[in-house]
């Protein structure tokens, strides 16, 4: 019987070697294609006699080549000598906190909260690395970072170099040089450094943004440990972890610790795509999720810190808050987009361009705004004295505003607000407790006040606290609980889930969805 895996030819053994060998080389090259898993065959290949001895070990090079993980060592090898170590020393005289010796007013207020919050231990070193400070003394503190050009420019934190009396970064060549700080910009926690002395191994930004999924590598200098590589991938983007009005994390699980501040991730082109910021740590130590600052919000400040020392944004002036699904369904949108105006500022570019509470923007110069903190990032990327077109939601109706944005002022930024926890409630059910805002000491002459919130009531759920005035409810100015009762059973009885209630609290002002349910 004949044997179905060789070629006959019985005239010519010559010609059976011949084919045979081609043969082999089609299954080498058929393996190859299958993938890593596949090639486990290959060594164990046994070659017919008289094949030719050199090619013979070429295969079975490239088949082992072929069966190694592939790894990031040409990678490291190209970018790592740009990643720095940066050593800071200031007073110790200044308060410490639970981000164990770091000055507060380092942190921008929203971080210093997630730190609070999800940060390391009370008396554990912060996220620079900065050791814990007993009285007064000189503090020394520790981050990274990475040059940008050959002539010295570099990338922090703010937070790491914020209020330093001396700034030393240490290549990683091991040389410790000078720095000096060019700018900083709390609000995303950037800052700009300078060595002389140089030129330097650098690398850039990237222009392109991750995908969820993508290989990284985070370098930096955790625990002090300078030089240090770690790998993961992008878990996430687009992150709000409530460190301000720009929050536009990228999550990755590359381990990443105590003195990686500031420190870069880069892709596996050796492009960085993030500066890290912060982690999520219940234990003080690396948990797998860790937020980058996305390379394009880098470039844009850094820009401006490297042009003027600091950071210009837009500003039009109002108090924003997401668009819920209650409140999209109390103004009859569709969908729950767009930015809800709670409230114009004063003499701000809005209030004058006749935007008022109660307005929904849902677009900027023609692009669509999926949320508060959209629009918040899409203004403060514009420079003050540009004219914007905004496409507006009023009153059922759409209309297109111009203005000329003014510059944000250090004490009046346009915060997009959390939105309260859902719930549902009859009318009976609300739990709260009014009377009219004039009857009572220092609640204003508008409005009703809430003079008592019942725990387990659906305003309780929402946020409403005791001295909180309602201005509106559906669009209507109130000023006595009966007011309130009528406006709310009007919407019950045209079968509307919720109504929309304006309310303020202290200074601020914000919209409330209500749900009312069925009468």
């Amino acid at each position: 019987m004949m044997n179905p895996s060789v070629i006959p030819a019985p005239n010519s053994p010559k010609k059976s070697r011949v084919l045979s060998a081609r043969r082999v080389i089609l299954l080498a090259t058929t393996i190859a294609s299958l993938g890593v898993g596949a090639l486990i065959v290959v060594p164990g290949l046994n070659l017919p006699n008289g094949y030719p001895g050199a090619l013979a070990q070429n295969l079975t090079e490239q088949a082992r080549k072929l069966q190694a993980p592939v790894g990031f060592a040409d990678i490291v090898e190209k970018v790592k000598p740009a990643v720095i170590s940066v050593r800071v020393k200031m007073d110790g005289g200044a308060q410490t906190s639970g981000l164990g010796g770091e000055n507060m007013e380092n942190v921008p207020p929203g971080l210093r909260e997630f730190f609070r919050r999800f940060g390391m231990p009370d008396g554990q070193n912060g996220p620079g690395g900065m050791p814990r400070g007993h009285g007064r003394g000189l503090i020394t503190g520790q981050g990274s970072g990475f040059f940008i050009s050959a002539d010295g420019y570099a990338v922090t934190n703010n937070h790491v170099v914020d209020k330093a009396d001396t700034v030393q970064i240490t290549t990683d060549d091991g040389k410790t040089h000078n720095a000096k700080v060019i700018g900083a910009d709390p609000r995303t926690d950037l800052a700009l450094i300078k060595v002389d002395n140089g030129p330097f191994p650098y690398v850039k930004l990237s222009d392109k943004s991750p995908r969820i999924g993508d290989w990284v590598l985070a370098v930096g200098n955790p625990f002090g440990l300078g030089g240090t590589v770690t790998a993961g991938i992008v878990s996430a983007r687009g992150r709000d972890i409530g460190a301000g009005a720009y929050d536009d994390f990228i999550q990755i699980d590359a381990p990443v610790n105590k003195g990686n501040s500031g420190g870069p991730t880069f892709d596996t082109e050796g492009n960085v795509i993030g500066v890290n910021t912060a982690i999520f740590s219940p234990s003080g130590g690396s948990v797998g999720i860790a937020f980058a600052i996305p390379a394009d919000t880098v470039t844009s400040v850094i820009n401006q810190l490297k042009e003027r020392g600091s950071v210009t944004r837009g500003w039009i002036g109002v108090q924003i808050q997401p668009v819920s699904q209650d409140i999209a369904d109390s103004l009859g949108l569709k969908k729950a987009e767009g930015a809800l105006v709670a409230e114009p500022q004063k003499d701000g570019p809005a209030a004058k361009a006749g935007i008022e509470a109660g307005d929904v923007i849902i677009a900027v110069n023609g692009q669509p705004v999926k949320d508060a903190r959209d629009l918040a990032k899409k203004i403060g990327a514009l420079a003050p004295k540009t004219n914007v077109k905004l496409t507006v939601l009023h009153k059922g109706s759409e209309k297109t505003i111009s203005l000329t944005l003014g510059e944000l002022p250090n004490a009046k930024e346009a915060r997009a607000t959390s939105e309260d926890s859902d719930g549902s409630a009859d009318l009976g059910k609300l739990g709260l407790t009014l009377a009219p805002a004039a009857r009572v000491a220092g609640a204003g002459a508008q409005g009703v006040v809430i003079t008592g919130v019942d725990a387990s009531g659906a305003a309780a759920d929402r946020g409403f606290s005791t001295g909180d005035v309602i201005l509106e409810v559906a669009g209507k100015s109130v000023s006595t609980p009966a007011d309130v009762r009528t406006v709310i059973a009007s919407a019950r009885s045209e079968g509307k889930r919720s109504v929309l209630l304006r309310v303020k609290s202290g200074d601020n002002t914000r919209f409330v969805a209500l749900p009312v349910g069925r009468g």
